[in-house]
């Protein structure tokens, strides 16, 4: 398997994509997930948000990228597309952004729904408003021969039911699933189960932990978490994650594992991600990279 990260880690942090390679590459991770901005803004462009704008050439960026030794594993596309929006904004995001996708050379965009159910729409609108959005997206997609991941990050994503009707939406093999332990969790849901369904469909995993105290206050009322302000490992869904890394060894994933975690400028991932390396040899899962 090959460890990653998304540059959300270091949100807080203010740190520019460049200063997110640069750390990528002293801490010796080879693969990068994040989130992609359709416009301008102030923050970005000062160099204080660790993401990337559909503006920047990508092959410009590909190049630079590969000076550091670094890959996109995924980007991440994921305005809600749940919601009456979905489909005059959501939808030519994500489809932009499967575009610049192919031209950076990263095999997956990442996508999702709203956290909650969708203000003037029942559930069956709701779901026939995604399956005409995501129609859409994957003939572009399979175009561009791009993956396409739905994560479990709100109401319908993390409920095992709702998920398994969209990952139906359409009949193709670049509609898959972003697996993420936090969000699963978080949600009230058992991730080892919520993996073990839907295992073939998985092309990119997050890994995050949740802490004690978060998980006491809102666990079952919220469907996904921001940034987790929790090493990966120090949380009380560490355990969850490790059966679901021999869940995905056994299966045979040598897909990429995203480290999603507040990153404190480095000491929270830098403990995380000494604890994923140490559990994937415990485990005897070999790293790629």
């Amino acid at each position: 398997m090959k460890i990653g990260f998304h540059t959300d880690a270091f949100n807080s942090s203010y740190f520019s994509f460049e200063k997110c390679l640069q750390w990528a590459k002293q801490n010796g991770v080879h693969y990068i997930e994040c989130g992609l901005i359709d416009g301008v803004s102030w923050i970005h462009g000062l160099g204080y948000q660790p993401h990337v704008a559909l503006y920047e050439d990508p092959v410009l960026l590909r190049r630079k990228m590969a000076s550091y030794g670094l890959a996109l594993s995924q980007v991440d596309a994921a305005y809600p597309l749940s919601g009456k929006d979905g489909p005059i904004r959501g939808v030519p995001y994500v489809m932009k952004s499967i575009q610049w996708a192919n031209l950076i050379g990263c095999p997956c965009v990442d996508t999702t729904d709203g956290m909650h159910q969708p203000e003037g729409l029942t559930d069956a609108e709701a779901m026939e408003l995604m399956k005409f959005s995501y129609g859409q997206i994957i003939e572009v997609a399979e175009a561009h021969e791009i993956i396409v991941n739905i994560e479990p990050h709100g109401y319908f994503t993390t409920k095992p039911d709702m998920m398994s009707r969209m990952l139906d939406f359409c009949d193709s093999r670049y509609l898959r699933m972003n697996m993420d332990t936090g969000n699963t969790f978080i949600a009230g849901q058992d991730p080892v189960a919520f993996l073990k369904r839907f295992i073939d469909h998985v092309a990119h995993v997050h890994i995050k932990d949740v802490s004690e105290s978060l998980a006491a206050a809102v666990r079952g009322q919220q469907t996904g978490i921001a940034v987790s302000h929790c090493a990966i490992g120090d949380g009380v869904n560490a355990d969850n994650i490790r059966q679901c890394l021999e869940l995905l060894r056994d299966h045979g994933y040598q897909g990429v594992l995203s480290m999603e975690c507040e990153g404190q400028g480095g000491p929270m991932i830098e403990k995380s991600l000494a604890w994923l390396r140490g559990t994937l040899r415990d485990l005897r899962i070999p790293i790629e990279g």
